[in-house]
């Protein structure tokens, strides 16, 4: 008698199911786990930290709490999240307006706009991403069977890639471009026939302006090679054309004298970085000797370096004068010919 009472006492209703192990996840989370209640268990293995997360986060009375509190950690994660990328962009910046070349000036012109196109795009990805991972969790906690969605997701983006392939290039080559930081809003660039100063930077296109004022939108996976004329320094060469009669040591001399002038000058010193160079001749005709000068700039100034050293030069070498050109006789005037033995004079050798 005594046994058939205990063995009805400790038997449970409906059978002799046993229980799951409470050190278990099914025991702490029940046959089912939400993926609340299993993130929890899984980091913590707490059987109490289980409970309460199946408490307040499980059954449909609490669907719009999990709601809630999975987008608050999302919108804290994101701001958190943006004032990184925040703070990175902006040393970024800081340290490209800051350096400096080899005779002291500081490149102001460059304030690496990159790193404010870059921040951005990082600030969007980090956006998507946090709030991809938020709706994934919501659905999984409201018993939707994620498995499907994350297949058909998977087709469907082999099916974009196959039949966007042009718009994942420019896209790809938008990302290496800013990383890479070959060119910014304000510098200006050639690519292609195409010269201009960049006006905007995406990820898919480039928009440049060139000097007659026409604005050109360039896909970025179409540019193979860009050539930035104002990062980091720049050159002013100034081919200077004169007379073939003129004495070219003291041309470069004038030259030398009217460069270095404009460079000593406080309003050109933080301009031309380091002392013009005259390079010498540069092309010969029968009419004209063309003599090279070149000059380092800071970025974006050359033209307006340039433009200055021709005005001057031209300025210096009329007003030496011409002591400077080299001797040569009149049209009028002819060479002695000297005579030969027999008193007859040799005929004049033929050219």
């Amino acid at each position: 008698m005594l046994p058939a009472v205990l063995h009805a006492a400790l038997t449970p209703p409906g059978g002799l199911t046993a229980r799951p192990a409470s050190n278990t996840l099914t025991g702490a989370c029940e046959p089912d786990p939400g993926i609340a209640c299993r993130f929890v268990w899984d980091v913590s293995h707490s059987t109490y930290a289980a409970d309460l997360t199946k408490v307040y986060f499980a059954g449909p009375a609490q669907v719009i709490a999990r709601i809630v509190f999975v987008l608050l950690i999302a919108a804290i994660l994101r701001i958190a999240a943006h004032r990184v990328i925040g703070k990175v962009t902006t040393r970024a910046s800081e340290n490209a307006a800051g350096r400096t070349d080899r005779s002291g000036s500081v490149f102001r012109e460059r304030r690496n706009p990159r790193a404010n196109a870059l921040g951005s795009v990082l600030s969007n990805a980090a956006t998507v991403t946090i709030f991809g991972i938020a709706a994934a969790i919501i659905l999984g906690d409201m018993g939707v069977n994620l498995a499907p969605v994350l297949a058909s997701a998977g087709v469907l983006g082999i099916a974009i890639g196959f039949g966007a392939q042009n718009l994942v290039q420019d896209f790809l080559a938008g990302i290496f471009m800013l990383l890479e930081d070959q060119f910014g809003v304000g510098d200006v660039i050639e690519v292609g026939d195409v010269t201009g100063t960049v006006e905007a930077v995406s990820l898919r296109i480039t928009r440049l302006r060139d000097v007659n004022g026409v604005a050109w939108y360039i896909r970025n996976g179409t540019i193979s090679q860009a050539g930035n004329e104002s990062q980091g320094w720049a050159r002013a060469v100034v081919d200077f054309p004169v007379s073939y009669d003129r004495d070219i040591p003291r041309v470069r001399q004038l030259m030398m004298r009217a460069a270095a002038g404009m460079w000593q000058e406080p309003a050109w010193r933080g301009v031309i970085l380091e002392e013009p160079e005259v390079w010498g001749v540069q092309a010969v005709s029968t009419d004209e000797v063309v003599v090279r000068l070149a000059a380092r700039t800071a970025p974006l100034r050359q033209w307006e370096v340039a433009r200055e050293l021709r005005e001057r030069l031209k300025i210096a070498l009329d007003a030496a004068g011409d002591d400077h050109q080299a001797a040569v006789p009149e049209s009028g005037d002819q060479p002695a010919v000297p005579e030969s033995d027999d008193g007859a004079a040799d005929d004049p050798p033929v050219p």
